[in-house]
């Protein structure tokens, strides 16, 4: 057995249930799936990537979902799917092009990633994307939450998923915080082994409407009964969120702007295109400003009319060239407001 089996087998060894969910008999979590499931099949919401089990569109979606939401994401997988509607499209792309539809969902390493892997599947697999989990840990970019995901969602493979969602909701079901390691076996072992895929969306879906961080809605849950909490844990405190200001350049010239290129060994966003940031907010007022937040930080933006910039490396973008360039998010936030005639 090469070195990358044994460690993809040690890796879902290590999920497999070792405890029970604490306090719950067998007879309790054989009603926990009892009463979630027929609640999932009656109140799931209907989501695009939910239309079937075809892997592709399961594996492009969870990509997406992750530490993003749900509004933000609709838009981009309608556009994304018309762009690429199978991975022998997205492997032929360009990365550029794989860039500027995903533009404005942040993270854009997922996109990188998710390039990679594409192009890893049609040419070593033929096209044929694997059906289990320790085989889909080989591809570029994937965890064991999208390994997990995708293997039950589109393949029935028994195994758990475990995001902030499902912490939650296994975290008031026992009345504890519940660290990472843990919420895997405890999840794995309330697992539906005849539906998991549905299974685990159900549990997604739980925390996602229902369990949520705040004024969680008890008397709409269908497990509350075997819940420990009925409601926020005691000490359970929201991250504090951070708050900076951004100020920007923009320079025009016979209808274009100047946009810069970060550099291709950023940390964040390599690659990407922008309008110029400045060190200072300059004297005169801004011609725009803006809110803009990413996971725990609040962002006020200022864009400042400029007549020219001394740059090492820039380029003149026309509306028609930006619509399609890889930008930044708050690039493309930035021009929309500025030329909504022209988005």
């Amino acid at each position: 057995m090469g070195e990358k089996c044994r460690h993809a087998k040690a890796t879902i060894e290590a999920f497999l249930p070792l405890n029970m969910p604490a306090d719950l008999s067998p007879t309790e979590i054989r009603a926990f799936r009892r009463k979630l499931l027929p609640w999932y099949d009656a109140h799931h919401r209907a989501l695009p990537w939910r239309e079937n089990t075809d892997p592709y569109r399961v594996w492009v979606s969870e990509i997406m979902l992750q530490q993003t939401r749900v509004a933000a994401v609709l838009e981009h997988y309608a556009k994304f799917m018309k762009r690429f509607p199978s991975v022998i499209a997205l492997a032929g792309a360009r990365e550029q092009s794989v860039l500027a539809i995903w533009s404005g969902l942040g993270y854009y390493h997922r996109a990188r990633r998710m390039h990679q892997a594409a192009r890893v599947v049609v040419r070593e697999r033929n096209g044929q994307f694997p059906s289990r989990f320790e085989d889909w840990l080989q591809l570029p970019g994937i965890g064991r939450y999208t390994a997990a995901a995708v293997a039950s969602i589109a393949f029935g493979e028994p195994v758990a998923v475990v995001d902030g969602n499902v912490e939650r909701v296994l975290a008031r079901l026992e009345g504890a915080v519940v660290k990472n390691g843990t919420a895997w076996e405890r999840a794995q072992a309330l697992l539906d082994r005849k539906r998991p895929g549905d299974f685990n969306q159900a549990m997604m879906e739980l925390g996602a409407t229902v369990c949520t961080p705040k004024t969680p809605q008890c008397s709409l849950c269908p497990v509350s009964g075997l819940c420990r909490t009925r409601g926020e844990l005691a000490g359970a405190r929201p991250e504090a969120r951070k708050h900076k200001q951004l100020n920007y350049a923009l320079v025009e010239r016979t209808g274009a702007v100047l946009l810069v290129q970060r550099p291709r060994d950023a940390r964040l966003m390599a690659g990407m295109w922008e309008l110029p940031q400045l060190d200072q907010a300059p004297a005169n007022e801004p011609i725009a400003r803006l809110r803009h937040s990413i996971t725990d930080t609040d962002y006020q933006v200022a864009v400042f009319g400029m007549q020219r910039l001394s740059l090492p490396s820039f380029g003149w973008f026309s509306p028609e060239q930006w619509k399609r360039a890889a930008l930044t998010g708050l690039a493309r936030k930035i021009l929309k407001q500025l030329y909504p005639d022209r988005a």
